[in-house]
């Protein structure tokens, strides 16, 4: 190793390219490769999403259609295979309530629950849930179990 062929470690110099707004005498002083005046010129700058240069963004050009219903529920749907289904497998014993179905995943504590009619059950339950199709609590009740609207 001698002095004359040191150099440093491959990839730990980063060249971070010409330096701007140095002075004249660097060939890239005065605006600093910028040009003259205008938005793109000045310190600050940040272009807005979706910006065309003063041309009526799409965005605006657009007509909007549809209506938004600003007091929207919306429910977490739990459909009765399911139910049957962590029954089989033993995470629900007799009760299906709030506690029990955010231990199972199904929902997540501050979610409305809807309890759907899909599928069958054959266990015997105590529901307890936000909301109940009609074909739901037909086949619950038909079950011999009991449904408890919150």
């Amino acid at each position: 190793m001698i002095l004359n062929n040191l150099k440093p470690a491959e990839g730990s110099v980063i060249r971070k390219g010409k330096r701007v707004g140095r002075g004249e005498g660097s060939g890239k002083g005065g605006t600093a490769t910028r040009g003259h005046k205008g938005a793109k010129s000045r310190s600050g700058y940040s272009r807005k999403i979706g910006f065309e240069g003063g041309q009526m963004p799409l965005q605006r050009r657009v007509p909007k259609f549809g209506f938004k219903n600003i007091n929207r529920k919306e429910y977490v749907g739990i459909n009765l295979d399911r139910i049957q289904e962590l029954v089989e497998q033993g995470r629900i014993t007799d009760t299906l309530d709030m506690e029990v179905i955010v231990a199972n995943r199904l929902a997540r504590k501050n979610d409305l629950v809807k309890i759907l009619g899909r599928g069958e059950l054959k266990a015997k339950l105590k529901i307890s849930a936000h909301k109940f199709t009609a074909t739901a609590k037909a086949a619950v009740e038909a079950a011999g179990g009991e449904v408890i609207t919150l």
